[in-house]
């Protein structure tokens, strides 16, 4: 079904154009290119493939998703072949594996590196997407894939006098390719979300001093990276990686486990504290909440029992008892769970400090450092680890403009609207990778999946000389409230974080997932694809 590009001496025509080159764009652009035969092109602001990957450098980066579900499927033998050296591996390791599959099946070749799309616009005489990149070239796509990241949309806050600082200032989630030396420096570190955790972790022995100003505290449970992969599944990945996988993908977040179904108050306090110890010991913050017991997201009374004990981990840990009470959290364990080693212990160092900026807020920096209400604190260097505009960041980044002239900033001001993290209505032939109302999972294995379903969806299209694919309003709007319903049955709805949008200041708080677990999903995309495509409209 290869179609030849026709292009204008200043517009290059395309079938498909695929925005982003991290997991889900490099299958994406593997999956219509290579196996679908059709005239593919991939655009990436960075300067090689990897997306977070490529980006995230900083001390302490790595996979808190066990190696053997943070992979691609499709490849069976790089599965069989492919030896992670660590349960958790860190950033060179996934890099390394990811330029690995670029290599392999030849994408690189199709990729525009160092190239920002900022404009998209639907074509309706012609049907059809009209691109525009930074730098001004131009391409007339078909059908565009956006794999432009679940936290990739760094969020760095404005603090007056930072362009004073005579030290470095550096982002966390940009960290320099070059070489950053901080053995001996007074560096501050603010956030203390997933990056922040490992951050702080990593510098805390090499830096003269360590200032960790944290406005929110933190659940973090210990990731156990000092165990092996576990033979078990990669047994399973030798024998049958197309079962294993497929086992995966029917649990409900994707993380390597199957998630408990015993309520937390069905057991006595002593068998749950020993499965709380359990979990503490063999580590992963996902498997901390969801496969001890069933009702920790949506039970006050059952979360009530895992923050009681995180909260007495934190204090027989932490030996200083106001800086443990600084560093209890008093929220639900509803967020994005944390898991790295040894957290907790960095705070008995001589050289480590906690400021609490709820208490002391940050007034803004100084030439020397930065000052907040109680006095300044001299600095070398300050490092954010202040998260990402999540899940709509890097969508709302591109100038996107769908049928009849409507901008997808309008269709999302009060919050986003989508059908299952894939499409849009009103943006005909754009699909999007784990976008809103996705399944709240782990990531690799359902870019792959959902890529597929939607390539199944294009090539039905096709076949029946359709040239346009959009889900209908109806369709969405029933999906959205699935999805809000699904989150305000659970405590995230009731917690501040990323999850629902409230980390940015302004940004409209909202359910942004599918909280009914990956198993259901697939049934209730399945069932789509068995009713021909029931609530989907194909143009010709």
């Amino acid at each position: 079904m290869t179609e030849i590009a026709h292009s204008s001496p200043d517009v290059t025509e395309l079938d498909v154009a695929v925005i982003g080159t991290g997991f889900g764009g490099l299958y994406a652009l593997h999956k219509f290119r290579n196996e679908l035969g059709l005239n593919v092109q991939a655009f990436d602001d960075a300067g090689d493939v990897g997306g977070t990957w490529y980006w995230n450098r900083y001390p302490g980066c790595r996979v808190d998703t066990e190696a053997t579900v943070y992979c691609y499927s499709f490849d069976k033998d790089l599965v069989r072949s492919w030896k992670w050296s660590e349960r958790y591996p860190q950033q060179p390791e996934v890099l390394a594996y990811l330029n690995t599959v670029a290599t392999k099946h030849d994408l690189r070749r199709s990729i525009n590196f160092n190239t920002r799309v900022v404009n998209a616009e639907w074509d309706e005489t012609s049907p059809g997407w009209k691109l525009t990149t930074a730098d001004g070239r131009r391409y007339k796509a078909q059908f565009v894939v956006e794999g432009v990241g679940l936290l990739s949309s760094t969020n760095i806050p404005k603090f007056t006098g930072s362009e004073t600082f005579k030290g470095e200032i550096i982002s966390a989630s940009r960290w320099p390719q070059r070489p950053v030396d901080l053995k001996g420096k007074r560096v501050a570190v603010i956030g203390t979300g997933s990056t922040g955790v490992q951050v702080i972790t990593a510098i805390a022995p090499e830096v003269g001093h360590l200032y960790v100003l944290q406005r929110t505290p933190q659940y973090v449970v210990p990731l156990g990276n000092q165990h092996p992969l576990p033979e078990k599944a990669l047994r399973a990945i030798q024998e049958d990686p197309d079962e294993f996988f497929r086992w995966n993908l029917n649990t409900g977040a994707v993380f390597g486990f199957q998630e408990s179904t015993i309520p937390a108050l069905s057991v006595s306090d002593a068998e749950r504290q020993r499965l709380y110890q359990q979990a503490w010991d063999r580590g992963n913050g996902f498997a901390f909440m969801l496969e001890t017991f069933s009702d920790l997201t949506t039970s006050e009374e059952a979360n009530k029992t895992a923050t009681d004990f995180m909260r007495d981990k934190i204090r027989s840990t932490v030996k200083d008892p106001q800086v443990a009470e600084m560093l209890c959290p008093n929220d639900f364990y509803a967020k994005r769970p944390l898991a790295t080693d040894n957290y907790y212990e960095v705070y008995n160092r001589s050289n480590v400090t906690l400021v609490d900026v709820k208490a002391d807020p940050i007034q803004g920096f100084t030439e020397r450092g930065i000052r907040t209400t109680s006095g300044e604190i001299e600095l070398d260097v300050v490092i954010f680890a202040t998260g990402f505009d999540a899940v709509t960041g890097n969508y709302l980044k591109i100038d996107t403009t769908g049928r009849d002239g409507q901008k997808l900033q309008d269709k999302w001001r009060n919050g986003p609207s989508a059908f299952a993290g894939v499409a849009i209505s009103g943006f005909p032939n754009l699909f999007m990778i784990y976008g809103p109302f996705c399944p709240f999972t782990s990531q690799p294995l359902v870019h792959e999946w959902q890529v597929n379903w939607f390539a199944d969806l294009v090539v039905h299209a096709r076949a029946t000389g359709g040239k346009t694919v959009e889900v209908s309003p109806e369709t969405e709007k029933a999906w959205v409230k699935v999805c809000v319903d699904g989150a305000a049955a659970t405590l995230f709805a009731r917690t501040d974080s990323w999850i629902n949008g409230t980390n940015i200041p302004g940004k409209p708080r909202a359910a942004m997932f599918y909280m009914n677990g990956m198993a259901n999903y697939i049934k209730e995309m399945s069932q789509i694809v068995n009713s021909g495509y029931a609530g989907f409209g194909i143009g010709a």
